[in-house]
């Protein structure tokens, strides 16, 4: 079964850092373009990173440019996402997704594979 796992996530204070990463396992995901979403209470899921299957492209969310980075290991079928500067208002559920279509890095929620998410929490 098809299964992509978050960790990394936590409290942190303002101005820190946090890196999430994402396992894939039941499939090799190599050749499909992944990407970072978060989701705050009461609040629409919205994208923050995405990377094609061989990691040669990325997109980024505005809020998020400059300060967020995205990576995957392909060996590893693994994917990460290295944040720095936090700010309180990105206090969210960080999920991982995704994408049969391996060019595909615009945002949009059109995933076909999602994980379960990894709380962080930005604040003193």
């Amino acid at each position: 079964q098809e299964q992509l796992v978050e960790s990394g996530g936590g409290l942190v204070q303002p101005g820190g850092s946090l890196r999430l990463s994402c396992a894939a396992s039941g499939r090799t995901f190599g050749s499909y373009a992944m990407g970072w979403f978060r989701q705050a209470p009461g609040k629409e899921r919205e994208f923050v990173a995405a990377i094609t299957w061989n990691g040669a492209s990325t997109n980024y969310a505005d809020s998020v440019k400059g300060r967020f980075t995205i990576s995957r290991d392909l060996a590893k079928n693994m994917m990460s996402l290295q944040m720095n500067s936090l700010k309180p208002e990105e206090t969210a559920v960080y999920y991982c997704a995704a994408r049969t279509n391996p060019w595909r890095i615009v945002g949009g929620l059109d995933y076909d594979y999602w994980g379960q998410g990894t709380q962080v929490t930005v604040s003193l």
